[in-house]
Formats: C-alpha cells, structure tokens, sequence
C-alpha cells in the first residue's frame, strides 16, 4: 500500500515467507510529522509469534546453519547488496515513518550503520577467534590437550525501538546472524516498515534459510514478553527504556534467558574552563537532532561558575536558532516526535521543570505555532538546573537540553557521575590530557574528549548501571551471541 509517495511492506516473515497474520488484523502507520495514515502493516497475534520462535528453533537445531561459517558470510552480502539497492526507497521510507530529519539520515539514521553494520560483522566471520587452544595439563595423572570452542546461542529474540530502527536493527542483525544464531524480531509499532521492508529482501534476494530471520510486526506489547518467557528462546537482545529492560529481566529469570539490554541514558557535556567556549558551547543544540530522541543525547551541559553567564548567552543564542520543521526539508536538523503519547511526556516533563524552580530560556510551548498537525515539540532550554531536578534526572527523550553550574573538576566528576544512567558522555577542554584523566573518573559506556566520535560498527556501545547490561557491535558485541565450550582430549 502507498501513501504521501512512500510505499511500505505490509506482509511479516516468517518462517521463509511474506505473511499476513493468522488473523487478517492490519495496523495503521503513522507520519509523525503531519499525523496522516502512511498505510498498515499486519498485526500479529501469539499464533503468529509460536510460528516465528518454532522457526527459529528448528532452523538453529536441524540445519547446518550455526556451523556453515562461509554460507553465513555470503547470505550477509547478499543482503548488503539488496539494501544498498533500495538506499533511496528506505531514506524516504526512513523519513516518513520515523519522522527522522532527511538530514539525519546521512548519518546515524540510515547511512552510517548500512556502510558497516552488516559487512563488519561478516568479516569478522573469518577473522574471530573460533577455537583457540589452552596450554596442556597433567591434572590427576592425565595429559590432556584442552580447547575452548565459542558456539551460537540459539535462538534470539530481538526488540526493537521506534528512534533509530533501522540502526538498531542492522546492529543486532549482523552479529547475530554472523555467529550462527536464528533470530524473531520484532519491530516497535510505530516504525515497522523499514523491518518488513528487510523482511521482503531477505526473502526474494538472499539465501537465507527459512526460519533464520523471522519478523514480526504487532501493537501488541505483550508480544515480545511472549519472546521473553519462551523457553525456546535463548537470549533476548534489547533496546529500550529503562522499566521494559527491567521486566525483561525479571520475567526472563524463570528461563534463566540470557539478555543484552541497551537502556536509557542522560548523558552530561563536561564543558572545562580552558574549552573554545565560542566553538564547543552552541554545538550543545545538537541535543535537538531528531528531536532529541536518542539515548546518548548529551541532555546535561555542565558550565563551570567562573564563565557560566558567557556559556549561556551561547546556548541560548543556539538554541534559538536550531532549524526545525518539516523533515524532509534537508535544511531541519529536527522533526517530530514519534507520537502523541511521547510528545505529552516530554511536555509533561517541560511542566515539572518549570515546577521545580528551572529557568525556562527557550522553547517550552504545549503546542508550537503553525503546527497544528504534528507531534512537535520547540527546542527548549532550561538554565540555573540543579542536577536533582526531574529534568536532570530522568531521560525525556524530546528536545529539552538542562544548564548546571558546577564549581570545579571534582565537583564536575561528581554532577556527571550523580545519575542512575552511565550511557555516554563528553568532555571538552585545550588540553587532551586533562579531558582524557577527567574521561577514566566517568562511568559511562562511551565517551568523547574534544571533536571526536567513538561511533562505529566495530566499537562496542551499552552503560553502566541503568543504562544496561551488555555491548551492542565490536567483539563484545559479537561475543555476547556466542557460548564459550571447554574441550579436552587425551595428548597424543
């Protein structure tokens, strides 16, 4: 079905084939940007689900497929060649369901993980370090040779977000397909095009086995609780809030199921008093990108007291001038927010601000005027916060970026450190060496000192504490997909 020039794939993928669900249900997919209906999507049910997860387990447990190293890398190929040839359909695609700037897209969004995030992971099918062999032993009178074998998981269950889709997913896909796992899907319901769309091509242009890749798309969250208490599923993979990571782990307990979580943050900028002020300062508008709807969002900007008034004037001038609007102009850095529910939180949690004392500079409408139609939100900007605030507290996820003073680099270390969240983080300074000490004080998963970006299929990304357990990319991320099997035969 098309709509406003984007056409979506409506079918899920199951078990080989491009299916509707056993019902014949279908969803609506929204544009979050003028609130039109794009098309629909099947909506699966738990019929649907026990199809995908008993797939998935008879494609990991009767095919050679964990073992097949060289199949696996040329199936990963394939379907690089067959993204890399519908780009442009998934960047529109991409832009009118998520609601992503186009100018996004160029980076993070699409361009970014469609460069590396499949082909990483599938040289490294060659290059990791499958078996490796331990010195021999004589323990209890016996000479042994001893071998540790690093094995596939078995079945996945992966969960995804609405803010950057297509990343998350071709971030779990790769490594879990390059180490020999079967994996379910299932996309978060207000993006599901750009999964279904995988779907398509995985099934008309790759050989991947059926059962393999299985997608299924739902409103239905309790779906991917099925995927968590399923005693055939063996790791659940997933990005998202805090409290839906926590259930996670509390209701995989009972199958003892592995999980990697990739949680929420709120993510300090460290501006030192020997920084570029004029340089580093407005960059903080970026908190905007996509309208703030990412969970290494540096949300917090700590300005030392001593130049706390310049550091102001300068965002706030930023900040008044951030470009937003419509996202398919390529002149917007910021969009919509994916939803109405998410814009009444991020407004809500605009209100506690106000509440609680913050001093709202920019920004702030309930509604933005000239937009009536949209889930919109206005850059805004809170100064003179104290880092117990709401705002500085819990993760918004929307346009809001909170100004707190601190008064030297211990107090600093410790504003940034005062969080339930430890995700990402950044620090800007003239001198490297300085940034880089203050950088090990920082519990935080990533981290970037001056103009730098840790970025990249081959570096791992997860947090400390709330933020989650376990990496997503590089071989920590490659790793968590695998067991580790000791070996031992008798020396010859």
């Amino acid at each position: 079905m098309t709509g406003q020039g984007v056409a979506g794939e409506t079918r899920m993928l199951i078990d080989g084939r491009l299916v509707a669900a056993a019902s014949g249900a279908t969803f609506d997919n929204i544009n979050p940007a003028t609130e039109e209906v794009l098309g629909h999507v099947a909506d699966a049910g738990a019929v649907d689900m026990d199809r995908a997860i008993a797939a998935a387990r008879r494609a990991f447990d009767h095919t050679d497929w964990s073992t097949n190293r060289a199949f696996r890398r040329h199936c990963l190929e394939q379907l690089q060649e067959a993204l890399e040839s519908e780009r442009e359909l998934l960047r529109a695609e991409l832009v009118a369901e998520v609601g992503t700037p186009v100018a996004v897209t160029y980076m993070a969004q699409l361009e970014w993980p469609l460069e590396e995030g499949l082909l990483w992971p599938a040289k490294e099918i060659e290059q990791f370090a499958w078996e490796r062999e331990l010195p021999s032993s004589t323990l209890a009178g016996m000479n042994s040779r001893r071998l540790v074998w690093k094995e596939a998981v078995g079945v996945v269950g992966a969960i995804l977000p609405w803010n950057y889709p297509f990343e998350v997913m071709i971030s779990k896909l790769g490594p879990i397909v390059a180490t020999g796992n079967t994996v379910v899907i299932k996309p978060a319901p207000d993006t599901p095009w750009n999964a279904t769309r995988i779907g398509r091509l995985i099934a008309e242009r790759t050989d991947i086995p059926a059962g393999v890749v299985n997608i299924v798309t739902s409103t239905d969250h309790l779906l991917g609780e099925q995927l968590t208490v399923d005693p055939r599923v063996d790791l659940i993979s997933f990005t998202g809030s805090t409290a839906t990571g926590q259930r996670i782990m509390e209701k995989g307990a009972a199958t003892l199921k592995r999980v990697f979580l990739e949680l929420g943050g709120k993510s300090a900028a460290i501006i030192l008093d020997d920084a570029d002020f004029a340089t580093v300062v407005p960059a903080g508008m970026s908190v905007c990108m996509h309208a703030g709807q990412g969970c290494a969002m540096q949300t917090r900007m700590l300005l030392p007291r001593s130049r706390y008034d310049e550091g102001v004037e300068l965002i706030t001038a930023a900040m008044q001038n951030v470009p937003w609007g419509d996202p398919t102009d390529p002149a917007n850095l910021m969009g919509p927010l994916i939803s109405a529910r998410q814009r009444d939180r991020v407004t809500g949690l605009i209100r506690t601000g106000i509440d609680e004392g913050a001093e709202l500079v920019v920004g702030g409408a309930e509604r933005p005027a000239g937009r009536e139609r949209g889930f919109f939100v206005e850059p805004t900007l809170f100064i003179g916060v104290d880092n117990s605030m709401t705002i500085a507290q819990e993760e918004i996820f929307g346009p809001v970026l909170t100004v707190i003073p601190y008064e030297d680099d211990e107090d600093a270390v410790r504003i940034a450190n005062d969080s339930k969240y430890g995700l990402a983080g950044a620090i800007h300074s003239a001198s490297t060496e300085r940034g880089m000490a203050m950088a090990r004080r920082i519990r935080t998963g990533s981290l970037a000192v001056n103009a730098s970006l840790w970025y990249g299929a081959d570096s791992p990304y997860g947090g400390y504490k709330n933020s989650g357990i376990g990496r997503q990319n590089g071989i920590e991320g490659f790793e968590q997909y695998l067991e580790t099997k000791a070996i031992s035969v008798p020396l010859v």
